[in-house]
């Protein structure tokens, strides 16, 4: 075996790569021999706002590394409804013996958290810098950074996250193209711990318990999501209010909106000495929250993999392991995104949808799945 700088390099130290070193060291790799690598500065990612959702499964996984408690609004609830259709269900956590369904934390906070355990570790971060180029051997991978530096590896993970880009979506059908519309909105009578996904015409609806108010993700066919991001902050919110409905009463304030496409990114790349994992593998469609989630969950298992021996052996039977988790979660976001991206208004398949939300929630077998797919997906 040659002599290499590390044994895992780890290029993208957001929640997914932190959480594949610190889950190696926990588990017996020597820190000296792990690497962080990324593009962005700690004090950059530190500031960053974005609402993330965490399922309790990605708790557990932080629980592991001690990365948790961090500042978060328990979700107690989950409220499922389609826009002027009979059907709906709701999930509680008193149904499955957890504290919470899930949380809802800020992106930086999380990260810092995991950056300063990994520095506690030992474990050789590089930021800000990004690789430039790689070259795969029979018995190690070189890794050329930014910064002039060349650098050896057994392993080399890809674990950089991110949102689409116009250049990712070009593949994806123009009828099955939505953008997503984030921001943090006020309302008059809020719901203590109940998130909600509301189903419309062009694709999902979520507002996340957070602070005082919730974490709006509304996704819409790229013309509408662009009408509503020019509109006045009262006109889009009473746009909003007319989609949601009065469950909170009425929606009184609204931070600067943003917009991103959405697609579906699920190649999971592999070779002999590299791997994917998280949105490296996946970018999921935001619908359900289980893009971070199933990316916690590759980093948990690929660690305990690699802890045994940094081998493409071991990389091959993670990608076997991990196969039925990503076709489940992948196969649940995308279906639901393209019945309302793809269909016409009114389409026999939205129609149905709220049909199937009536039958979950009057089968409790069926509830109890999708519930646990969305809390722990596959376990391994």
């Amino acid at each position: 075996m040659a002599t290499t700088d590390f044994d895992i390099a780890i290029c993208g130290a957001g929640p997914v790569g932190l959480a594949l070193a610190l889950h190696l060291v926990k588990r017996g790799t020597p820190a000296a021999r792990v690497a962080l690598i990324d593009a962005k500065p700690l004090e950059t990612v530190s500031r960053d706002p974005r609402s993330i959702a965490l399922s309790y499964g990605s708790r557990q996984i932080l629980e592991g590394v001690g990365a948790w408690p961090i500042p978060a609004d328990a979700i107690h609830q989950i409220h499922v409804s389609r826009r002027g259709h009979f059907g709906r269900t709701i999930i509680d956590r008193e149904e499955y013996g957890i504290p919470a369904l899930g949380y809802v934390a800020r992106y930086g906070v999380l990260v810092s958290t995991m950056a300063a355990l990994a520095e506690r570790n030992g474990i050789t971060t590089l930021r800000p810098i990004h690789v430039t180029s790689s070259l795969e051997r029979a018995d190690s991978v070189e890794l050329k950074c930014s910064n002039g530096r060349s650098l050896t590896t057994e392993i080399m993970v890809q674990a950089e996250g991110g949102v689409f880009s116009e250049q990712s979506t070009k593949s994806i059908s123009r009828d099955y193209q939505q953008t997503a519309i984030i921001a943090h909105v006020s309302c008059s009578q809020p719901i203590a711990h109940r998130a909600f996904e509301r189903f419309t015409e062009e694709g999902p609806l979520a507002l996340l318990p957070q602070d005082d108010g919730y974490a709006m993700v509304w996704c819409a066919r790229p013309a509408t999501a662009s009408r509503l991001h020019a509109l006045p902050d009262s006109e889009f919110l009473a746009e909003l209010e007319g989609v949601f409905g009065s469950r909170l009463g009425r929606f009184t304030g609204i931070t600067p909106r943003v917009t991103y496409p959405l697609g579906l990114n699920a190649h999971a790349a592999i070779s002999s000495r590299t791997v994917a994992i998280g949105n490296a593998a996946q970018t999921l469609h935001p619908v359900a929250g289980q893009g971070m989630n199933l990316g916690l969950r590759d980093a948990a298992v690929l660690a305990r993999l690699l802890a045994r021996e940094a081998t493409a052996e071991m990389l091959q039977r993670f990608i076997q392991m991990r196969q039925s988790d990503r076709k489940l979660t992948i196969t649940l976001t995308d279906t639901l995104a393209r019945i309302f991206a793809s269909a016409p208004d009114g389409a026999l398949s939205q129609a149905a949808l709220g049909f199937s939300l009536a039958m979950v929630d009057a089968l409790h077998p069926a509830k109890r799945m999708l519930a646990e797919q969305m809390l722990f997906g596959q376990r391994e």
